[in-house]
């Protein structure tokens, strides 16, 4: 295992989930329920899976479409997001 990979990732997928509306639901989930071992479970598997699902479609992903252009278009979408919400918020 490439330890530089793992806390890269480790460190921009935890920064990146800090306060964001996944964090925020677990934490109104087990406000209203009290039943933090499951919500932990609960919200857990489902960042497992979805990350599972970024992990497959990039994969297949780069095969076919090159780096740069998946980097190019990412980038886009976030500017074009941050921009949205500049506007319509």
């Amino acid at each position: 295992m490439d330890k530089s990979l793992f806390w890269a990732t480790f460190v921009t997928v935890f920064l990146a989930e800090l306060g964001d509306k996944t964090q925020l639901a677990a934490m109104t989930a087990t406000a209203r329920s009290g039943a933090l071992v499951t919500v932990f479970l609960a919200a857990s598997a489902a960042l497992v899976c979805a990350t599972a699902i970024g992990v497959l479609v990039g994969g297949a992903l780069f095969k076919v479409i090159p780096e740069s252009v998946v980097k190019y278009v990412a980038g886009a979408a976030f500017v074009a997001v941050g921009l949205w919400v500049i506007v319509k918020g």
